[in-house]
C-alpha cells in the first residue's frame, strides 16, 4: 500500500506557478502572431527577420509550439498540483533548447537578453517544479 499524500504548497508555490503559465501564455501568443503573421508581429520586426524566420526549418516552428504549449500545460497541472506539470515542463525546456540552438547555429539572435531569459527561466521553472515534486506538494 502506497502513502499518496501530498503536503500543502506555501503561497509561493501559487504565486511562482501563475507567473509561469503568464510567461508561458506570452509565448503562446507570440507563437500564434509569428504562425498567423499577423500585422503586429510583421510591426515587431525586420523585413530581413520575417525572411529569416518564414524560412526556418518546420522542427525550429514546432519546437517553438512545443515549448510554449507545453510550458502552459505544465503550469496548468502545477497549479493542478499533478506530477505530470513537472514532465511537460522538461518537454518545454528540451523544446526551447532545440529552437534557440537553431539560432544561435545560424548565428541569427535579435535580442541576446531576451534569448538568454527564456533559456534561463525555463530552467528555473523546471527546478521550481521538481523541487515542488520533491517537497510533496505534487500527486
Amino acid at each position: 500500500m502506497t502513502n499518496s499524500t501530498t503536503q500543502k504548497p506555501p503561497i509561493w508555490f501559487w504565486i511562482v506557478s501563475i507567473i509561469g503559465l503568464i510567461w508561458n501564455g506570452m509565448g503562446v501568443n507570440a507563437y500564434l502572431q509569428q504562425a498567423y503573421n499577423t500585422q503586429s508581429y510583421q510591426d515587431m520586426y525586420t523585413a530581413e527577420h520575417l525572411l529569416f524566420e518564414a524560412n526556418s526549418p518546420s522542427y525550429v516552428k514546432a519546437a517553438f509550439a512545443i515549448a510554449v504549449f507545453a510550458g502552459v500545460l505544465g503550469f496548468v497541472f502545477l497549479l493542478l498540483r499533478k506530477k505530470l506539470g513537472y514532465t511537460l515542463l522538461l518537454v518545454s525546456l528540451l523544446a526551447v533548447a532545440i529552437q534557440m540552438s537553431y539560432y544561435f547555429i545560424q548565428d541569427h539572435i535579435i535580442s541576446l537578453p531576451m534569448t538568454l531569459m527564456i533559456i534561463i527561466g525555463a530552467i528555473i521553472f523546471l527546478v521550481f517544479a521538481r523541487f515542488s515534486k520533491l517537497k510533496g506538494w505534487l500527486n
